[in-house]
């Protein structure tokens, strides 16, 4: 069969595509930017990429007429710029304008637990784009999950940077909100079970596992998992906006993020009765297991998919193709090169670098610049990286995004997503000659980042001499 996904940078969408390439289908992925998805990993030739923004109208022409379904799994929860709710309605709205111009039977669309008359606008941008969806020509099939556990899902993240890094925790009363979690594992075996499965067409599911806990048991019995004691006191006094910062600045999530996920929490997410796991023949998996289960994926360095793969930095709406080409009038550049003895163990160091192998030179000074960055509403050092030895154009690394990794032309360009008055770019290059080269750009806007770029002038030469020396030193 032939079937359209979207969202392929996604967290979901990555975990899917294998399962239905395995499957025997034929994938036709929906890419922003087509520059950020390396198919060549999936080693199929039954997949294609197109090219499709569901926000500009005239990519859509683009989107085959002869498919046979669908997958919805578009969000814009974690944008930083305009109304995310209007942006799912629009996209939404496109989508299903277009679909029921193919041959397509059926839209499969991954939503969320809706169990309240008052839902917070996560939830209710979720009811409204399954509205949407519903009003097609086509059959829509929707399945609502809650709490996704799962290496490098957002929620797992978020988790596992409270639990490890705060022996005691004062929290926010909606830690007491009952939700019912579900492993990565089962979400993505519901996805490809309902596929033109004519029992599920006009129906929706609520999917989730076998334990029903509220969040703070949920930290608890990750950190039991663990081998770590913690204690978690709950008070009344913390308010929406206090919770938010809380959980931007301990963990790794976005501040807009922060603030949807914790208006989303304050509402129970249990699933309502159905048939589909028995329809499907699926076995739930529960927390713990789901737990242990990240972390073998995690310790073994085969993270698939990470939360941080969306595109949710404003920076790069456009495609990672309007920053590839470096300027070079109106910058400042710091360019320094050296002699390398061994080309492969270099090579390895930079696919390396960032996350917890750090950056070669001056952590501290790294670790004040991502402090500083969360503290002025940017990214931070802890969104690490997803692999600690394999990097693709789109990947996060800590507050930069991958432009270029190229190892057959021994290249690695990075874009700064941190809060800049400018727009910065690192570089690393090795030449025929054996000469690292590394070059450090940096366009300033206006007379703030003209002072900026001085300002910081000292700890650059520190920082950049350093570097590059201990990456030299095989």
């Amino acid at each position: 069969m032939k079937i359209l996904l979207t969202g392929v940078t996604g967290y979901i969408a990555k975990r899917l595509l294998p399962v239905l390439l395995a499957e025997g289908h034929e994938v036709v992925c929906c890419v922003r930017d087509r520059k950020r998805f390396d198919t060549s990993r999936y080693n199929s030739d039954r997949i294609s990429i197109i090219e499709v923004d569901f926000l500009k109208t005239e990519t859509l022409k683009d989107i085959p007429v002869d498919i046979d379904a669908a997958y919805y799994l578009i969000h814009s929860m974690s944008t930083s710029t305009g109304d995310f709710e209007a942006m799912e309605a629009i996209a939404a709205t496109r989508f299903r304008d277009r679909i029921q111009q193919t041959q397509a039977r059926q839209v499969i669309y991954l939503s969320g637990i809706v169990n309240e008359e008052t839902l917070s606008k996560h939830l209710t941008s979720r009811k409204n784009v399954e509205q949407i969806l519903g009003s097609g020509s086509f059959s829509l099939t929707t399945l609502r999950a809650g709490i996704i556990i799962g290496a490098g899902s957002a929620s797992f993240e978020i988790i596992r940077d409270l639990v490890e890094k705060l022996p005691v925790m004062i929290a926010p009363r909606w830690l007491n909100t009952r939700s019912q979690p579900i492993a990565i594992r089962n979400v993505i075996e519901f996805l490809s079970g309902v596929l033109l499965n004519e029992q599920t067409y006009n129906n929706s599911y609520d999917i989730g596992g076998p334990d029903i806990l509220t969040y703070k048991q949920m930290l608890l019995e990750f950190a039991r998992v663990r081998g770590l004691k913690r204690s978690i006191g709950v008070v009344p006094v913390m308010t929406p906006k206090l919770s938010s910062y809380w959980l931007y600045f301990i963990t790794s999530t976005s501040y807009s993020l922060a603030q949807n996920l914790v208006d989303s929490m304050k509402v129970e997410v249990i699933c309502k009765a159905n048939n589909l796991q028995e329809l499907l023949g699926i076995v739930p998996v529960n927390y713990e297991d789901a737990i242990k289960e990240a972390f073998t994926i995690t310790e073994q360095d085969q993270v698939p998919s990470s939360w941080t793969d969306a595109l949710t930095s404003p920076i790069l709406t456009d495609g990672i193709s309007k920053h590839i080409s470096v300027p070079v009038h109106g910058c400042f550049v710091d360019y320094r090169k050296t002699r390398i003895d061994d080309c492969e163990k270099v090579m390895r160091k930079l696919w390396s670098i960032g996350g917890t192998k750090g950056w070669y030179y001056g952590e501290w000074l790294w670790g004040i610049r991502g402090f500083m960055d969360k503290l002025f509403g940017g990214v931070g050092l802890r969104r690490g990286r997803k692999n600690q030895h394999e990097l693709s154009p789109g990947d996060t690394l800590d507050f930069w995004r991958v432009l270029i990794a190229d190892k057959a032309e021994k290249r690695l360009l990075l874009y700064a997503e941190m809060k800049l008055p400018g727009e910065a770019w690192l570089e690393f290059s090795i030449d025929k000659q054996s000469i690292l080269h590394q070059t450090a750009t940096f366009r300033p806007l206006g007379l703030w980042g003209r002072l900026y770029w001085y300002s910081v002038l000292p700890f650059h030469g520190l920082i950049f001499r350093g570097m590059i020396r201990n990456i030299a030193r095989a």
